[in-house]
């Protein structure tokens, strides 16, 4: 295998198909690109759809700064019916009559908020250094771990409850597994549910609007990494600064925040982020030099 290009640093936003891993996206736009270095900052399973945020060459030092960004979800849920994986993979297995449309409209506002979350059997998470989806499929049982997450909205959309499928538009935060919302939504009503179908509409500020097929990508596609970071405070440095920060030296500014990352632009790129403090910006994700 050859060496990874260089290539100037990039921000993709790409609509993923149903179907293909995560990983397999990556390989696709790497190949694309000419193989340089790329990765992405939050993993879809294969069966749903929607944004995902590639990043290419150093850009990939960005990813800490956007994993934790809340998320949107546009989910079908399939009430009256239980699916071992959380979603179409199954199998799939029968349950209750379906609710009304209050009663669901009464448990999905029960979801907002801070919880305890279970992860799903067939996750990639690891226990005792192996990923429970593997530990699953061998027919064993295993404590799955519960992680705080946090539901911010779950809102009605459509629902028809001759047929349990309801439509459901979920923000929620970093590390959610919507098909899990959808399990726990289910037993909570008695019927049982499951994910059958599930897009990501948003990572942070970012849309899926104007986002392009895995196949689209080329090299020059996507933008500048600057405009991923539309969450953080930005500054506009002069060439002397920005001489100094290519070097990874801090820099005085007279509107540094009080705290936190920022993003060093010029000339309308992105240079580094910095952690602000004591009247300085100090680089800590170089992209340039």
């Amino acid at each position: 295998m050859g060496r990874a290009l260089d290539v100037p640093p990039r921000a993709i936003l790409v609509d993923k198909p149903s179907g293909p891993t995560s990983h397999d996206v990556v390989a696709s736009c790497r190949r694309a690109l000419g193989r340089p270095k790329v990765g992405h900052t939050g993993t879809l399973d294969p069966f749903a759809t929607g944004l995902l945020v590639i990043l290419v060459g150093r850009a990939t030092r960005l990813a800490p700064y956007l994993n934790g960004l809340p998320k949107a979800y546009r989910a079908v849920m399939q009430l009256g019916a239980r699916s071992e994986s959380g979603d179409p993979e199954g199998p799939v297995t029968p349950g209750g009559a379906p609710p009304d449309a209050v009663r669901l409209r009464e448990a999905l506002a029960t979801l907002v908020g801070e919880s305890a979350q279970q992860v799903p059997a067939l996750s990639a998470v690891k226990v005792d250094g192996e990923r429970l989806y593997a530990i699953t499929r061998r027919g064993e049982e295993v404590e799955r771990p519960t992680r705080t997450v946090v539901v911010d909205r779950a809102d009605l959309v459509s629902y028809d409850p001759m047929t349990g499928r309801a439509e459901v538009d979920i923000r929620c935060g970093a590390g959610t597994y919507v098909r899990q919302i959808a399990v726990d939504l289910g037993e909570s009503l008695g019927c049982g549910a499951y994910c059958a179908a599930l897009r990501r509409t948003a990572v942070g500020h970012l849309s899926v609007d104007g986002a392009i097929a895995p196949g689209d990508v080329r090299p020059g596609a996507g933008t500048d990494p600057v405009a991923v970071l539309g969450h953080m405070p930005s500054l506009a440095l002069d060439a002397r600064q920005a001489a100094d920060v290519a070097h990874g030296r801090p820099v005085a500014h007279p509107e540094v925040p009080a705290d936190g990352p920022v993003a060093l632009v010029h000339d309308g790129a992105l240079l580094a982020v910095a952690e602000a403090g004591h009247g300085a910006l100090r680089p800590r994700v170089v992209l340039v030099g």
